[in-house]
């Protein structure tokens, strides 16, 4: 067979695709285009009284393909997906990438952004992760109510795919309701404070919130009473299918093993392992054609195959 290509038998400008897209997230999150209909502090209950009108009041406005509360799911794809940012991030530039793909796969898609604090402008997933896992439990119920579906699966980055969403599945009932939980760079382990430094330099404003106004950075310092609790009795719930899709190049979840589960239906997967010259690093996880590869892979491991280098840097 012949050898697959890889990112440096690439023209230039496919070589660059991920690079840019990257770009393009970051520069949106820096000019401040936080949702302001989404920015409902996490100390804030949301009324459960209408589990719709609660869930669309979490939403994330602007991301393509997503959040159409019309969406029905298809015997193709039996269950919407639930798109989740991580800190410092918003729901509508965190997902620009892989919302609008698996929207056109035919999959019902929904995004929302969580963990607001009070006073603290544009930056999110910064509240306590509990109080953001009751805003995913939220988020979760309105996605049932509206599409008629029995569960949902979860695509989370960062915190989003780790110890928050893990957080909702075991302490908020999430394991009935959730199929699968993708974890893209997750802080499953935690990080050390100069992980959370390093990422807090990619936002204006936040270095300046760790250890000060972010609870969520406290939650997330391997050895945190949270953690804790959380990885207490093992990494995993039954019923719950998990994937964790780390990079080498990771720098601010630290060292990137610590993503990785242990349990039953655990698939670890680091993206060198698929393509060895695919180098994002932790922003550029969320817009990554070979991760958005596994991403499919991973909600329907039945269709689609093994990751291509050639096919998915240039399809």
């Amino acid at each position: 067979m012949p050898a697959t290509p890889t990112h440096s038998t690439l023209p230039g400008h496919r070589r660059l695709a991920s690079l840019a897209a990257g770009c393009a997230l970051l520069a949106a999150a820096l000019a401040g285009a936080g949702p302001a209909g989404a920015a409902t502090s996490a100390n804030t209950p949301v009324p459960r009284t209408d589990p719709v009108t609660a869930a669309q009041a979490l939403a994330a406005p602007g991301v393509p393909g997503a959040n159409d509360w019309s969406c029905k799911p298809s015997p193709a794809h039996p269950r919407p997906v639930v798109l989740v940012h991580g800190t410092f991030a918003h729901g509508s530039v965190n997902w620009d990438t892989v919302a609008p793909a698996l929207a056109g796969d035919g999959t019902c898609v929904f995004v929302l952004t969580y963990g607001a604090m009070p006073g603290v402008p544009v930056l999110r997933a910064i509240a306590p992760v509990a109080d953001s896992a009751q805003q995913l439990s939220v988020f979760v119920d309105g996605v049932l109510a509206a599409t008629g579906a029995g569960q949902v699966d979860i695509v989370g980055h960062s915190q989003g795919g780790g110890l928050m969403p893990r957080y909702y599945l075991k302490f908020d009932g999430g394991a009935a309701k959730v199929h699968t939980l993708v974890g893209l760079a997750p802080s499953n382990h935690g990080t050390t404070l100069d992980g959370l430094v390093t990422l807090a330099k990619s936002f204006p404003g936040a270095l300046d919130l760790v250890g000060a106004a972010c609870p969520a950075c406290t939650d997330q310092v391997v050895g945190s009473d949270l953690l804790s609790r959380l990885n207490a009795g093992g990494d995993t719930l039954p019923g719950v299918t998990y994937w964790a899709i780390a990079t080498r190049y990771d720098e601010v979840v630290t060292p990137y093993r610590t993503q990785f589960l242990s349990g039953p239906d655990v698939h670890d997967v680091t993206v060198q392992d698929l393509c060895p010259t695919n180098i994002p690093g932790h922003v550029l996880m969320a817009v990554d054609p070979v991760v958005l590869h596994e991403v499919r892979h991973a909600l329907d491991p039945a269709h689609v195959g093994e990751a291509d280098c050639w096919a998915n840097l240039t399809g």
